[in-house]
């Protein structure tokens, strides 16, 4: 499998991913989880960049998931079942721990697997023909743990269940009641507006959209907060971008935010 089944394109401060197999509508491999995951690792520690675009080639489908042909050759037992989970999960990881925003560009099919790269993204916008489902129960399988967790976050447990046990494939409008996806828009609309959800994000000062991952990231975890970390909710106005960002407001000027 070529790496150019994984593209990554620069316009910017935004970095765009694509999952580039659109014969057949992006269906993820071995080697393409390994390639997306390696990418959004680089992408992560590039402290020039302010959001990320991750979406499929071809307009048709943003991904159903994993190709079924390689259950014969990668997937037939538990033990290599485990060795793909473990270069899927450290991707997925990738994913939810990126510093930048990111942004799903979903068009057409985007179930299964690509569900769940999708449901990583901070934002998810789609068109309205858009479908989306979890149908593994029909290849006997079951989503692992760490992806069923991804999932019960994003939608909660009963609603987790319901889209599991039933296998449904449903579309945009129910996938937007679910809070599977942020926004649903007409179809050929897409691409312009989750381009435009990014550029509006990069705009932004990029440390404070790391710091508001990093802080909802932390919430998750009933602990208590420790005072070095609360203390960390004032350190944006000891940054260059503060001062940057209110001395603009007060002259009626956009600020042009250096990350610093």
């Amino acid at each position: 499998m070529s790496e150019d089944t994984i593209l990554v394109n620069r316009d910017g401060y935004v970095a765009t991913v694509t999952l580039n197999r659109p014969a057949k509508l992006n269906a993820m491999t071995k080697p393409m989880w390994r390639c997306l995951g390696a990418a959004l690792e680089e992408l992560s520690a590039n402290d020039d960049l302010r959001c990320v675009v991750l979406r499929g080639a071809g307009g048709k489908s943003f991904s159903p998931g994993n190709d079924i042909s390689e259950f014969e050759t990668d997937r037939s037992n538990a033990e290599q079942a485990k060795a793909y989970g473990e270069i899927l999960h450290r991707t997925l990881t990738a994913l939810k721990s990126c510093r930048h925003p990111t942004v799903a560009l979903i068009e057409g099919i985007c179930v299964g697997g690509g569900l769940e790269i999708a449901g990583l993204c901070d934002l998810r916008i789609c068109g309205e023909s858009s479908r989306f489902g979890v149908p593994i129960k029909r290849l006997g399988l079951v989503m692992a743990y760490p992806e069923i967790d991804a999932l019960r976050q994003l939608v909660g447990r009963q609603t987790a269940l319901e889209i599991l046990l039933e296998g449904r494939v449903f579309g945009a409008a129910e996938a937007k009641d679910k809070g599977l996806v942020t926004r649903v828009v007409p179809d050929g609309k897409v691409e312009e507006e989750a381009m435009a959800a990014a550029q509006r994000i990069a705009e932004g000062a990029p440390l404070v959209a790391r710091w508001h991952k990093k802080f909802l990231d932390r919430l998750e975890d009933p602990a208590p907060l420790t005072p070095e970390e609360l203390d960390e909710g004032y350190a944006c106005y000891d940054t260059e971008d503060f001062r940057i960002g209110y001395k603009s407001f007060l002259t009626k000027t956009k600020p042009d935010f250096q990350g610093r």
